[in-house]
């Protein structure tokens, strides 16, 4: 971590979960394990080019541009690729695509696989024994804490990543949006309605 963010820490309340992280990377840097300059860069990256802002503008040209839309849910891995998004080798993403009639949500029984190209670093809840257990058994109750509420008739389906195979959901275009530009749709995309927990925000909210 750079002297910088040092600095500033020491002037911060760190909860515990932070400084135990603080203090492992300390052990491991005085070790000789990990280089400081290497998880500041890592940081940035998925600051600045790796999260959910990826997956927002892969949605908004989806929302706008009917050909893409096509091509991202016919090979979702080969589609981001146009636009500069790779993969890690070995990892397939699919898209799969919210209507009136089907809500789709993301899960991870076994681990926490995670398409972190398009979503930066997976939430706590995703990764949680509750959440990869009940969201199979009970999605429509694991929606409602959310506070997503559906239908009754809209049914809900639930996709379950593997270490090979990883999902996005297509969350359906706000209404009012017409004439939006693909830069001022990616504002109303969020990490959860990505994941089929959430909804895109509501464009007549202030910002």
């Amino acid at each position: 971590m750079s002297q910088h963010h040092r600095d500033h820490d020491e002037h911060s309340e760190l909860s515990e979960i932070e400084l135990r992280v603080r203090a492992l990377e300390t052990v491991l840097t005085e070790k000789g394990y990990v280089d400081p300059a290497a998880l500041d860069a890592i940081v940035q990256a998925y600051e600045t080019r790796i999260g959910p802002h990826n997956g927002a503008r892969v949605v908004a040209k989806a929302w706008v541009d009917a050909d893409f839309k096509r091509a991202l849910l016919a090979d979702a891995s080969k589609a981001v690729g146009t636009l500069g998004h790779v993969s890690r080798v070995g990892d397939h993403l699919i898209a799969v695509e919210n209507t009136p009639e089907r809500h789709n949500m993301i899960v991870c029984t076994l681990c926490s696989c995670y398409p972190w190209e398009m979503l930066g670093l997976p939430p706590v809840w995703y990764k949680a024994a509750p959440y990869r257990s009940r969201a199979v058994k009970d999605p429509r109750g694991v929606l409602a804490d959310f506070g997503v509420s559906l239908p009754k008739e809209t049914e809900i389906r639930v996709w379950d990543s593997t270490a090979e195979t990883r999902f996005l959901v297509l969350p359906m275009r706000p209404k009012g949006t017409e004439g939006w530009s693909e830069e001022k749709l990616a504002g109303l995309v969020t990490r959860d309605s990505m994941i089929g927990t959430g909804f895109p925000r509501d464009p007549g909210a202030p910002s």
